[in-house]
């Protein structure tokens, strides 16, 4: 496979893997105006856990699973106990958030300690899959399949269900709906379960191919927020097509311009945010 070739394969599967990442931090900060800097951390907790239930001789998607719905309890945990008490705080949020990063970081050293520790992928997807002319790594087709079936099923939740129309009322109008009979904080911790869930489910998926590692909470929350701005907050396609986009910069930025690599990939945030702060696909906030 020719180096050109590679790179756009590997730039496919990364863009699935930061949606999966970007998708939460999305659904967070879009609708509940969170800026939750503890995203990247739900990332690598969740990935670690995954090694954890793994090492007991769990299946590897029972893992993720168990791994996703651990970081939906803890998510949980912070945002009734914590974020709740901020609401409309956003300069406390992001400290708040920040400083659980550092915290869970150190706990994440404590435990499993400061060496890399690699993922087996899963044994039925290892291998690779011909389509067309490009040979595409089996499991790394699984990453984009299971990124675009997750944004599916994400949007098709918020716009087509009865769930999905009590959170866009809460967004838009919380008193209202709370006269309405919406428990809107209820719905809040929902979301934010979610985000969790779909982070530490991610962290999982990725380990096979980056491995899990003391720092990847601090390499990864940077590609998710570049993605949101890109795609504007709380839109689902935006996160979808910027997380392919910023896949493409970030792996032909680091062969084609290594000293250069940080400009390649944030020159597109700080456009967008110069000339369309809303993202490609987020609606202007006059």
């Amino acid at each position: 496979m020719s180096q050109w070739l590679l790179l756009g394969v590997n730039s496919v599967s990364l863009g699935g893997l930061l949606f999966l990442l970007s998708a939460g931090f999305s659904l967070i900060f879009g609708l509940m105006r969170i800026p939750n800097l503890t995203h990247g951390s739900f990332f690598m907790l969740g990935a670690y856990l995954g090694t954890s239930f793994l090492a007991l001789g769990l299946d590897f998607w029972l893992a993720a699973l168990l791994a996703a719905a651990a970081m939906a309890a803890i998510g949980g945990g912070i945002e009734r106990l914590l974020l709740r008490r901020l609401a409309g705080q956003e300069l406390a949020q992001v400290l708040v958030t920040l400083g659980l990063s550092f915290m869970i970081a150190d706990l994440c050293l404590m435990i499993w300690g400061g060496d890399p520790i690699p993922l087996d992928t899963p044994r039925s997807l290892r291998g690779a899959m011909p389509i067309a002319s490009i040979v595409f790594p089996t499991y790394r087709l699984a990453i984009v399949v299971i990124a675009v079936a997750v944004a599916v099923a994400l949007w098709l939740m918020l716009e087509r269900t009865r769930l999905g129309a009590m959170i866009r009322a809460g967004v838009d109008d919380a008193p209202m709906a709370r006269v309405a009979g919406i428990r809107v904080s209820r719905l809040f911790t929902l979301v934010f379960c979610l985000g969790a869930a779909i982070a530490g489910f991610a962290g999982v998926m990725g380990g096979p191919i980056l491995s899990v590692y003391p720092g990847l909470d601090a390499d990864m929350l940077p590609l998710a927020l570049i993605v949101v701005i890109l795609g504007g907050t709380g839109s689902l396609p935006g996160a979808l097509l910027g997380s392919f986009v910023i896949g493409l910069f970030y792996n032909f930025g680091q062969v084609l311009f290594p000293e250069l690599a940080y400009i390649v990939l944030f020159l597109p945030m700080l456009l967008i945010l110069l000339f369309r702060p809303q993202g490609l696909f987020g609606k202007h906030v006059p």
